[in-house]
């Protein structure tokens, strides 16, 4: 746990790959039953999960939080069921204003606990294109080798 009381629990690192983010929200979330402990022990997926605007609300599809082992299954039996986010209304205006525009998207980028409770990072992103992934590659090797270079000179 860091200095600010803020534990990671999962990445979506897809997300950072897929698309340019632009915007970043903190957002709660409405759990039920166990989830928080099946959080805290790390039983979280984000991959290919997204924010979909539902009557005015955000709400978190595709997330994959696992059964809690220890507990009994009354009240949390699908671990992919929708989750409603909690924002202040001018956020939720903002965040569904700027989602009409076409090319953007709401993506889960982190799951995190902020003192016990449980944060979801969202963000409003772009789809990037083949090409722009390729040179996000390119420049990634671009720099490992730099890093090499530097790494063998200092030897």
């Amino acid at each position: 746990m860091s200095k600010d009381g803020i534990k990671i629990v999962t990445k979506n690192r897809k997300a950072h790959h897929d698309y340019l983010l632009e915007t970043t929200y903190q957002a709660g979330l409405v759990l039920v039953g166990s989830e928080i402990k099946s959080i805290r022990s790390n039983n979280v997926n984000l991959r290919d999960s997204y924010v979909e605007v539902r009557g005015g609300e955000l709400w978190l599809v595709g997330a994959h939080i696992s059964l809690y082992k220890n507990a009994s299954i009354f009240g949390h039996s699908d671990p992919l069921r929708p989750r409603k986010l909690l924002l202040h209304r001018r956020e939720i205006n903002q965040i569904i204003d700027r989602s009409k525009e076409r090319g953007y998207t709401i993506i889960p980028t982190m799951l995190y606990l902020e003192r016990g409770r449980a944060k979801l990072e969202i963000a409003l992103a772009r789809g990037k294109k083949l090409y722009d992934k390729r040179q996000t590659i390119a420049k990634r090797d671009a720099e490992r080798e730099i890093r090499r270079a530097f790494k063998e000179d200092y030897r």
